[in-house]
């Protein structure tokens, strides 16, 4: 007999852990290896389907037994496979140079496959042995996952992700517990009281070392405690980031981005504050005199300052304060310092308030928790200066491997909700890294001129100021026409500081590339051929990719381009490397693995097996079925996880919300999907001949296609309008909003196995197998299609593929048993 409520604790820990992957590679590599974790996650399920159809004869009359020992698995691999995928020396910053580094990657791959295989095994078990009941076990199998999905995050806000792993380790164990007390045979309650007990110790007794995150050696944390005498002081966690406070004494850090050799003060004393081991704001000691802080006028983002005097500003990601800190010694009359992890304020305004002089305590200042985008959406208010400072790490910017992050904040729409929130004569100012060829600060300055076109400005050239310094670049764009005034001013700023002005109205070549020089005065040539009528084909022709980002395509930092690559790699060991965009190609190695891995693990055991079934037409109606359901699945839920983050704020809130609200409701569908299918064929009994008749399958498929196209049509329009939301409800609203959609997205798969069922039973566990190979490709297919044409496209490909397999089920399914 099936336990449903085992079958529900064992997917709600999958999707745990599968949801907690995406926050422990966040801290053990970079976040972006969300996509990684999905496709693991759905690699191990395809690989159980595979054993089911060769062993499926077998495995029906030991339902009981073998759900347990492959629940206990899961719980033992869980810690274990993260454990051993942290031993390996991999390092995404050497794929380029090293393709050892990739095979690294593959054994990444493959060890954090175990405990989903595992733990699909259980789900798959059930369609095997209890085929009759497809719907309730789908339906209970997503609602389970569900409750997972969400429930992770909210076990993040009051547990480490480590504690996490405990957690979701002796779920596995309850999971074996409670099928073990469904069972009938004498020894299965002592199992039962024995998978509680290592239950238990799961949960306090292993060592730490088999959950805690070891940060890559690579990133900027690990570096930094080499340093004689650098410790931690102290650690805060939640659902956002890990943030670590590091003292350095013997060697003091002096982090102030794009300060000038020219600064008549050093930098005060500094803690270093590394997010996810990564990327390092900092918090700077300040004792209330501002003349301690003369170093901050000597940035390129201090230009603004002395274009605009005694300011309000608006400071979109405070971080460390430095910003906040800068304001305020330039007199600002008011600071909204805007930052999205509350654990960050929480460092600069409680822990170590003392330290920072207490500046969120100052009436100027005001502190708000919010997403950037969405509180300048939400505001009513106008400021002098809109100012986003610089807050990623040189390294991992400059090595691409941002290039898979969707960000919103540098987005054409972004632009024009900045530009709309400065007073007449107000500034804009975006600081970025310098980076040669010039990458990020182009594709900044092509963004804001499409924006001010956009805006309904006929000369946005006029209105744009760019700044370079030794290791950064400043884009300044001013809410009317920039005045002969103001670049006097800039002129004595950039001469007193030794830096360029790379871009104003009217500027001459020989004036661009003075003090710092380069080669060619590249950030001029790029500006000017931005500005002029030949844009579109300097965009086309240049070696990066620098069209302007959009909330459609947010990948701001993918600069890469494909027919760029065989020159890149033809370089990369001359000192070329650094040019190469590492997410992209760490993207398409682990698409390519995974190919690989579904042939091995999924395709080739299961043609082996279904020789004689592969002969029929019928057979490849089955397979064409299931493999796209599989795609278009993920190709709506990818699409839909990465147009949330701009709603919600965060990529784990937006996978784990939108995955609660696919699987919650998608589960719903799957549950009635069997009444809905018995309806619609009593109605067509009813109605005989009455014009086209569709089946559940089809009336399902235009249910999904229709919603799909509207959300894209919406969508935008509706975040807008509702940025304003404090997170629970933005939570409630996604769900809402995805409810409608996901019910109908159940029903094809239920649906489609029943048939399966009916007709071909040999077939279920081939169903689940290429559904699940289908499954893993459409996490990175999605991604790699929304970077390059959007995620529209994406969406409209899964339509077609819906499309599609309603159309391979319109006729009954007979195939041969063999």
């Amino acid at each position: 007999m099936i336990s449903y409520l085992a079958l529900g604790v064992i997917s709600a820990a999958i999707l745990a852990y599968e949801v907690l992957l995406v926050r422990l590679f966040a801290i053990v590599q970079w976040h972006h290896f969300a996509f990684m974790a999905i496709s693991i996650a759905l690699l191990g399920f395809g690989a159980s389907g595979t054993l089911l159809a060769i062993w499926q004869d077998w495995v029906r009359s030991r339902f009981t037994a073998i759900f347990a020992v492959s629940a206990a698995l899961f719980a033992l691999s869980a810690p274990a496979s993260f454990h051993a995928a942290q031993a390996l020396p991999f390092n995404a910053l050497a794929v380029v140079w090293d393709p050892g580094q990739l095979l690294y990657l593959l054994l990444m791959y493959l060890l954090l496959v175990i405990p989903f295989f595992c733990g699909a095994i259980c789900v798959g078990l059930a369609f095997v042995c209890y085929g009759n009941e497809v719907g309730r076990i789908y339906a209970f199998n997503l609602i389970g996952s569900a409750v997972g999905a969400l429930g992770v995050v909210a076990v993040l806000f009051v547990l480490s992700p480590s504690d996490a792993l405990r957690l979701i380790a002796a779920m596995g164990f309850v999971a074996t517990a409670l099928v073990a007390l469904n069972g009938r045979l004498v020894f299965w309650p002592a199992l039962s009281v024995g998978a509680v007990i290592l239950a238990f110790t799961v949960a306090a007794g292993l060592p730490d070392g088999w959950f805690a995150p070891r940060i890559s050696e690579y990133k900027g944390l690990p570096g930094a405690l080499k340093v004689l005498g650098a410790k931690v002081l102290s650690e805060r966690s939640g659902p956002l980031s890990l943030l670590s406070v590091v003292e350095s004494p013997n060697v003091p850090f002096r982090y102030v981005p794009g300060l000038s050799l020219n600064a008549p003060a050093v930098p005060s004393d500094q803690l270093g504050v590394f997010v996810d081991g990564g990327s390092m704001t900092e918090i700077t000691r300040f004792d209330g005199r501002r003349e301690r802080l003369a170093y901050l006028d000597y940035t390129t983002d201090a230009l603004a300052y002395h274009l605009v005097e005694q300011p309000s500003v608006l400071v979109l990601g405070a971080g460390g304060a430095r910003s906040v800190l800068q304001a305020l010694y330039h007199r600002a009359t008011r600071i909204d310092a805007v930052e999205l992890d509350p654990n960050m304020v929480r460092l600069v305004g409680e822990d170590y308030a003392e330290y920072a002089g207490n500046i969120y305590s100052r009436p100027e200042v005001r502190v708000h928790v919010a997403e950037a985008r969405g509180f300048v959406t939400a505001s009513k208010h106008a400021w002098d200066l809109v100012q986003l400072p610089l807050l990623d790490a040189f390294g991992t910017g400059a090595a691409g491997v941002h290039g898979l992050s969707e960000t919103y904040i540098y987005t054409v729409e972004a632009f024009e909700h900045y530009l709309r929130r400065l007073r007449p004569g107000g500034w804009l100012s975006i600081t970025r890294w310098l980076k040669l060829p010039p990458r990020d600060t182009l594709k900044l300055f092509a963004t804001a001129l499409q924006a001010l076109r956009r805006l309904g400005i006929e000369t946005p050239e006029q209105r744009l100021v760019l700044l370079r310094g030794l290791n950064t670049t400043t884009l300044l764009v001013k809410n009317g026409v920039v005045t002969g005034a103001e670049i006097a001013k800039a002129k004595a700023f950039s001469e007193k500081r030794s830096f360029d002005l790379c871009y104003y109205p009217g500027i001459s070549a020989d004036e661009a590339n003075r003090v710092n020089v380069l080669d060619e005065p590249y950030f001029f040539s790029g500006a000017k051929a931005l500005i002029g009528a030949e844009r579109d084909d300097f965009i086309a022709r240049y070696k990066f990719d620098i069209r302007p980002a959009t909330d459609e395509r947010p990948y701001f930092f993918n600069f890469f381009k494909w027919r760029t690559l065989p020159e890149l790699m033809a370089i990369r060991r001359a000192g070329g490397a650094g040019l190469l965009e590492l997410g992209s190609v760490i993207l398409v190695a682990t698409l390519i693995q995974a190919m690989v891995l579904s042939a091995v693990l999924i395709m080739v055991p299961l043609g082996a097996r279904g020789r004689a079934l592969a002969r029929s037409r019928q057979f490849w109606r089955v397979a064409a079925y299931f493999l796209a359901i599989g795609l278009a699945f993920l190709f709506v839920e990818i699409a839909f996880i990465q147009k949330f983050i701009l709603f919600l704020g965060h990529p784990l809130y937006a996978v784990a919300v939108v995955l609660t609200g696919f699987l919650l409701f998608a589960g719903i569908g799957s549950g009635v999907s069997s009444s809905f299918a018995e309806r619609v064929n009593a109605w067509h009994r009813a109605s005989p001949g009455r014009g086209v008749q569709l089946s559940a399958i089809q009336l399902s498929v235009v249910g999904i296609i229709a919603l799909s196209l509207m959300y894209v049509l919406i969508l935008p329009r509706v975040f807008d309008s509702l940025l304003y939301l404090t997170d629970v409800a933005k939570i409630l609203v996604s769900i809402g909003l995805i409810a409608p959609l996901a019910f109908f997205m159940g029903m094809p798969f239920p649906l489609g196995l029943s048939r399966v069922w009916s007709g071909a039973r040999a077939l279920v566990p081939w169903a689940w197998g290429v559904n699940g190979c289908a499954s893993v490709l459409s996490a990175m297919l999605a991604t790699l299609i929304a970077m390059t044409l959007g995620f529209s496209v994406v969406v409209l490909a899964a339509s077609l593929l819906y499309a599609g397999a309603a159309a391979m089920f319109h006729r009954p399914l007979k195939v041969p048993e063999g």
